[in-house]
């Protein structure tokens, strides 16, 4: 039988403190408040920072395998349930309630983030509303990726036959049915397993959804098209799940999923993930691991926002991608599943400066351009470089505060 632990926490106790590396396991609110801080507030918590009975502490931190996120103080006496990291498969197993709440508070606080960047970093409002399926078309039948275009204008139709852009979709989409062969399998197709070819659309951003997909083989995509730039969020790679948040919210899409090349992916619909949450444990294990690891690179990503230099921005970014897939900081080569450009929008820089921002960062001979893709030869040298840029700034910003402090 799985034995829980009990810790009693007087008021003003540290329960987790950001920045903590190795967080073992998290917490469960028995009895008692914690409020939660962070040393740089992006964006405040959907639910506020006051957490009471039921609620969970440094369980993204806990689950990702990555350092804490946020410090918990107990606001007042506490009485916590604390899970070991190595508990949590048993947990689940013995308890599934915990664990589809778990997955709800993931899924529920990803859609926040996600906005939330849409909204800092992207300077724009996400965009769920289905006649954006439209744009998309539009954006990409520019780019001549016909493939994508036709699924696209087609799920607009699907979603809009009388809609304002109904004409103009269906004209394009007959005229690239002479050439562009598109996959838009229906949701309910009984087919588990679903190959897609390099450059097929899986699903289209505020598309609406009832499937989420594991990846067996091959990498897929996920990026926005905002402003008539695609922008690249993640490069996922096998046994990475995808697209749970439209399956477990029954909200549209919020970013398009794209076959970065050759895809075989396993496809659950919602009758399918509700057996599998009962039968295979394992599996809602890997879901959450996969959901927490996302939002802590989420956090990551609002902070990169306040970065107020360009190429500080950049090397910040890329170092996150080294510590989302735990590559180590040292003195060996490294080959980004990205290039200059895509990681130039996913630091959410201007277009207009896009061109000099790439020439910069590339003046550094560790870094180069193999085959597109951007190639450091020291990961340690991008770790030195964004320290750099940090200090810099918090020189700067003690500067300006010191200014502000001067009265005459």
């Amino acid at each position: 039988m799985l034995q829980l632990g009990i810790i009693n926490f007087t008021k003003g106790a540290y329960i987790t403190v950001e920045g903590k590396a190795e967080a073992d396991k998290f917490y469960i609110i028995q009895q008692g408040k914690v409020r939660i801080r962070k040393e740089t507030e992006i964006v405040a918590e959907e639910g506020g920072n006051l957490l009471g009975p039921g609620d969970f502490i440094g369980v993204v931190s806990c689950l990702s395998g990555h350092s804490q996120i946020e410090t918990a103080i107990a606001e007042t006496n506490v009485t916590i349930i604390t899970v070991r990291k190595d508990q949590y498969p048993s947990l689940i197993k013995d308890n599934t309630p915990v664990a589809m709440k778990i997955i709800l508070l993931f899924s529920r606080r990803m859609r926040y983030l996600d906005e939330a960047l849409a909204r800092i970093a992207l300077k724009k409002t996400a965009e769920n509303d289905s006649s954006h399926i439209f744009n998309v078309g539009e954006f990409y039948v520019r780019q001549g990726k016909y493939n994508i275009a036709m699924y696209a204008y087609y799920q607009y139709l699907k979603a809009n036959p009388g809609g304002r852009f109904a004409r103009r979709a269906k004209e394009r989409f007959l005229m690239l049915r002479k050439t562009a062969k598109p996959v838009y399998l229906e949701p309910g197709t009984s087919e588990m397993s679903r190959f897609y070819p390099r450059d097929m659309m899986i699903f289209s951003e505020a598309q609406p959804g009832s499937e989420l997909y594991i990846i067996q083989k091959g990498q897929v995509k996920i990026s926005k098209v905002v402003d008539n730039n695609e922008v690249l969020l993640a490069v996922l790679n096998p046994g990475d799940i995808f697209g749970e948040m439209a399956l477990l919210e029954n909200k549209p899409r919020s970013a398009s999923a794209i076959a970065y090349e050759d895809c075989t992916i396993l496809v659950v619909n919602r009758a399918n993930f509700e057996q599998m949450v009962h039968s295979q444990p394992q599996l809602i294990s890997r879901l959450t691991v996969t959901l927490s690891d996302r939002i802590w690179l989420m956090y990551k990503q609002l902070a990169n926002t306040l970065i107020s230099d360009i190429q500080g921005k950049m090397y910040d970014m890329m170092c996150l991608q080294l510590e989302k897939n735990r590559i180590p900081f040292n003195n060996n080569s490294y080959i980004f599943p990205f290039g200059p450009r895509e990681l130039a929008t996913m630091c959410g820089i201007p277009t207009e400066k896009q061109e000099e921002a790439v020439r910069t960062l590339l003046q550094n001979k560790k870094i180069q351009l193999n085959e597109k893709k951007l190639q450091v030869s020291s990961t340690a040298e991008l770790l030195s470089q964004a320290t750099f840029y940090k200090k810099k700034q918090m020189i700067e910003s003690s500067r300006l505060a010191g200014r502000k402090t001067i009265t005459w």
